[in-house]
């Protein structure tokens, strides 16, 4: 990899306990969030991405709001969305969200544009899942025009047509940084290459090396369009705690509880230990201790040639207090290790 990788942390905002056990208030929940990204701007993490939910066991709905919250009280820290779903939004009030946390930011913000792996907020803002895949399509169209800056003309049949209208306030240096993320199909990976936007897998089971050819399709194609290659990032869920054991202790129970409820939404059979430790050892779930977490990121980096790597790193209602944690262990050791490893050259060990 030229250049360094990219190494975030994402969040839901999942509703969490308090001491007592029981769920803490969402507005508790929002403000632990904006704690959360002081610590992980004051640990060196690289990104703070945020992710838009409707419904009851996600705090958060309007990311932009909190990466605010959180821009004005930090400095170096990126700040973004883990994601945003662009198919129930208004590409135009998104731009213009976005490009405002950027001046706010001085900036720093950046946004990674999804479908949603939940479909809550459909009916919430008047949309037919009939039109899942239309409304996406039409909407990244229109901001990947409006990314550009200046005057845009466009017309669809997702909302009202625009003829040579300026958005404001335009960003300030550049264009918006924007990332289109993905679960993993052929289509997607090509929709995303053919504006000219960066890759986020999210890969949330299974082993990451499996995603490769995605990552070569991408490639491929902007060979094909004759265009600089952009870069490809991974969103994969993890904790890390001082030892492999108490990570995994950590993390357990609430990553069973999670994936029984999402499950039974979903038709997914109940998760066994023996499935869980098998994905900390060899699949997407990175849990463990500073070094072993470092190791697994470094492979799957290697494996896919990433340039960015973010860790989802709240789970179900893991106590605000052990995320803090996760969140320190993560910029002061986990970081550091990563890009040591990553830089040894072939055969070479790391200390």
């Amino acid at each position: 990899m030229d250049q360094p990788l990219e190494l975030g942390l994402d969040t839901f905002g999942d509703v969490t306990a308090g001491a007592d056990g029981a769920p803490l208030p969402h507005a508790q929940v929002i403000r632990n969030v904006v704690a959360e990204g002081v610590v992980a701007d004051q640990a060196g993490v690289d990104a703070f991405g945020v992710g838009e939910h409707h419904r009851a066991d996600y705090a958060v709905s309007s990311p932009e709001i909190v990466l605010a919250a959180v821009a004005a009280r930090t400095a170096r820290i990126r700040l973004g969305t883990a994601v945003t779903v662009l198919s129930s939004d208004d590409p135009v009030r998104l731009f213009q969200r976005f490009s405002t946390l950027d001046a706010v930011s001085g900036g720093r913000a950046e946004v990674i544009l999804g479908r949603g792996s939940f479909t809550e907020s459909f009916p919430l803002f008047g949309y037919a899942l009939a039109d899942y895949e239309r409304l996406f399509e039409e909407k990244l169209e229109l901001f990947a025009l409006l990314r550009r800056g200046g005057a845009v003309t466009w017309q669809g049949t997702v909302r009202a047509p625009l003829q040579e209208q300026a958005v404001f306030p335009p960003v300030e240096h550049g264009a918006l940084r924007a990332w289109v993320g993905v679960g993993g199909s052929p289509q997607s990976v090509m929709r995303a290459a053919s504006y000219g936007l960066p890759l986020v897998l999210a890969i949330i089971g299974g082993d990451p090396a499996r995603f490769r050819p995605f990552v070569e399709l991408h490639r491929r194609a902007y060979e094909h369009l004759g265009q600089p290659v952009q870069p490809v990032g991974v969103h994969s869920p993890g904790h890390v705690a001082d030892t492999d054991e108490q990570a995994l202790e950590e993390l357990w129970p609430h990553h069973q509880r999670q994936n029984a409820k999402i499950g039974a939404e979903r038709g997914w059979p109940p998760m066994r230990r023996e499935d869980f430790e098998r994905e900390a050892a060899r699949g997407s779930l990175y849990v463990g201790s500073p070094g072993t977490v470092a190791r697994r990121i470094a492979d799957t980096a290697r494996a896919l040639g990433l340039s960015r790597f973010d860790l989802k790193y709240s789970v179900g209602q893991l106590p605000h207090e052990r995320m803090v944690r996760s969140i320190e262990l993560f910029g002061t050791r986990v970081i550091p290790l990563v890009r040591e490893m990553l830089a040894e050259k072939p055969g070479e060990q790391a200390a």
